[in-house]
């Protein structure tokens, strides 16, 4: 079974970062730090102009939080830094200084459509139905939100977190904004991607740079909201509830 990873290569201004994990794209806290920590590395880098990202494999995207590590947590302050993991991925997204394409091969749940949301344009394939799962086990997209909030809307976001067993196909979250453009093969998104990304290395980067500044303008408080909302997943993560509902995934 391949190791997980997250990797990232550079080649004419684009830098390409991809994270794996077999258990379909799941991310446990190990992970989520060394991407965090991979996007500001990029944004930092002078020889970089845009950002690519993607996971391995060419069916699900992202399946959210690692289910091992969430059966595990035992304590409040365990579950807080968990669900911090995906608000620093988020706010390494946000204070990123390039843009950052999303390339969404397939379905995508949970933590996996606040990582999509946080990207500044987003390119999928029309097998990535997205779907905010965490009511079923007893929490709530609380971390995610503000993201996922941002790109759909409140109506939009709040039906699909209250809608938690359904997953919501490709075109419509491209109607509702999260996605821009779908397409119908990998293929054809590989393609459009690169180009895309190649058509941005030629703009003026301190432009690109000034236009993500007003486009994440009004998420300045989100350090604090998104500590502030993983203290409450650490806590609804430790009741009978959820507790039962993880016993089903061991």
């Amino acid at each position: 079974m391949e190791k997980p990873y997250v990797n990232i290569t550079t080649e004419k201004g684009i830098a390409t970062i991809e994270f794996f994990h077999p258990a379909h794209n799941s991310l446990p806290g190990d992970l989520l730090a060394k991407l965090a920590n991979t996007i500001t590395e990029a944004g930092n880098n002078d020889e970089v102009k845009v950002i690519i990202l993607k996971s391995g494999g060419d069916r699900t995207f992202c399946a959210g939080a690692s289910f091992n590590e969430l059966i595990n947590i035992n304590d409040p302050e365990t579950g807080k830094v968990f669900f911090s993991g995906f608000a620093n991925v988020i706010n390494a997204m946000r204070k990123c200084p390039k843009f950052i394409i999303g390339r969404i091969q397939g379905k995508t749940v949970g933590g996996g459509v606040g990582v999509a949301s946080a990207t500044d344009f987003c390119m999928a394939t029309k097998f990535a139905a997205i779907k905010l799962s965490e009511l079923n086990v007893g929490i709530g997209p609380f971390v995610v939100g503000p993201a996922v909030e941002r790109k759909l809307g409140l109506s939009a976001m709040s039906q699909i977190a209250i809608d938690a067993n359904s997953f919501y196909e490709a075109e419509w979250a491209r109607q509702k904004g999260l996605y821009n453009q779908v397409f119908d093969t990998l293929e054809a998104l590989d393609e459009a991607v690169q180009n895309f990304a190649e058509n941005l290395c030629n703009y003026n980067h301190e432009a690109m740079k000034e236009m993500k500044k007003v486009f994440w303008s009004g998420t300045e408080d989100w350090d604090e909201l998104l500590a502030e909302r993983a203290v409450i997943s650490g806590r609804l993560v430790l009741s009978d509830f959820t507790k039962e509902m993880l016993k089903r995934f061991e």
